[in-house]
């Protein structure tokens, strides 16, 4: 909610300020720059606090954040994103292992509960931010709202974050995150995770704003992006249970990440009156993230082995997303015209479909719980 309420805003919040192009281009980039730094250090805060305080604290750091926002300031609109979004990667990073932890014989199910639920609540915030900010009367105040879901997410947790049930992690469990980066699984993920990022958080940062400068007005255009997280809730659903399938998880991921490139094509050439189709299938294409996450709960032999694959996946692979959001805002600024860098975006999807391929071909060895990879031929026969 935090960052998908932001975008349909972003045209009236520069209007408000009064920021130039960096600023403009900084501000849709932050959320991913903080994922990466913040969830590279998210091992080693969950190894100090347990997972289930730490969880506690980043949402603290999420509430407080996004009510930041709420001040007519360009520096309180970049610090409260800074400090919400930090909190945010936390979480990000510690909900595989949290899923593997209390519900590990529910993988499937709880990770699209969890997917499906952000994908509600995105779709809810991008769909009535405008018109939030035109009752509320400033923009700002719209973005500060969204705290309250928040504050309420933590109140839910903090029982069991200071609950005598808590998981404790075990003297000499540490796994080193980067090292994983040396390995052939590592690298999947990574890649996978950071092309997926860098995809969703330029449509996310972007869309409404392309769509407006196309001609649509401004709650048309948060209305896309509406139906674009609305449709990815049944992409959700629908990738996770051929996941649950044998023989299924290569073409899940294969269906979802074509879904992908068709909808940036469309994008690119289908005119503005045309919207609704690429937000149908831009929607359809996300839903490679919550196979990565269902994949990465799935992952290594033990909770903390989880947490070190998620935490370099996501540190690095939101790295990598970081330069979408804010080399497109820079190219439209630069050359007044998107086309150049939804060119460029068309051809990540194209990668992304390409290292889906080879990620989905991976399997959980029922012995030793870790991924091994399965061949094409032997894929078939399950099917």
């Amino acid at each position: 909610m935090g960052i998908a309420s932001a975008s349909p805003l972003f045209h009236d919040l520069q209007e408000l300020m009064g920021y130039g192009t960096f600023v403009a281009s900084l501000l849709p980039t932050i959320p991913v720059l903080c994922f990466a730094v913040a969830g590279a250090a998210t091992s080693t805060v969950l190894r100090r606090t347990g997972l289930e305080l730490g969880i506690a604290l980043s949402l603290l750091m999420l509430a407080a954040g996004l009510a930041l926002r709420v001040a007519d300031s360009t520096w309180a609109l970049l610090g409260g994103t800074v400090v919400g979004m930090c909190g945010l990667a936390v979480c990000n990073v510690a909900m595989p292992s949290f899923i593997r932890q209390y519900h590990g014989n529910r993988a499937a199910s709880m990770t699209a509960a969890y997917t499906t639920t952000m994908s509600i609540g995105a779709t809810l915030a991008s769909s009535i931010s405008v018109p939030l900010a035109a009752k509320a009367g400033s923009p700002t105040t719209a973005l500060a709202l969204w705290a309250i879901p928040a504050f309420m997410a933590l109140l839910v947790f903090i029982p069991l974050a200071f609950s005598s049930k808590r998981a404790t992690v075990s003297p000499g469990a540490h796994v080193s995150p980067w090292a994983l980066l040396a390995t052939r699984k590592g690298l999947l993920f990574t890649t996978v995770f950071g092309i997926q990022s860098l995809l969703v958080y330029t449509v996310v940062s972007w869309l409404p704003h392309i769509l407006i400068s196309r001609g649509l007005e401004p709650v048309a255009a948060g209305l896309m992006l509406g139906i674009v997280q609305g449709v990815s809730i049944l992409a959700v659903l629908a990738v996770l249970w051929m996941a649950s399938k044998p023989g299924l998880q290569r073409a899940a991921f294969v269906l979802t990440a074509s879904c992908s490139v068709l909808g940036f094509t469309a994008l690119l050439f289908l005119p503005v009156e045309l919207s609704l189709l690429t937000s149908l299938l831009i929607g359809l294409g996300f839903g490679v993230f919550p196979l990565v996450m269902l994949m990465l709960s799935r992952s290594g032999g033990s909770a903390e082995e989880t947490t070190a694959l998620s935490t370099v996946a996501q540190s690095v692979g939101y790295l990598i997303a970081a330069i979408g959001p804010f080399a497109l805002g820079i190219m439209q600024g630069a050359l007044g015209s998107w086309t150049t860098g939804l060119v460029i975006i068309l051809a990540c999807a194209v990668v992304q479909l390409l290292f889906c391929y080879k990620l989905g071909g991976l399997r959980q060895d029922h012995e030793s719980r870790h991924l091994v990879e399965v061949d094409a031929a032997s894929e078939e026969g399950q099917a």
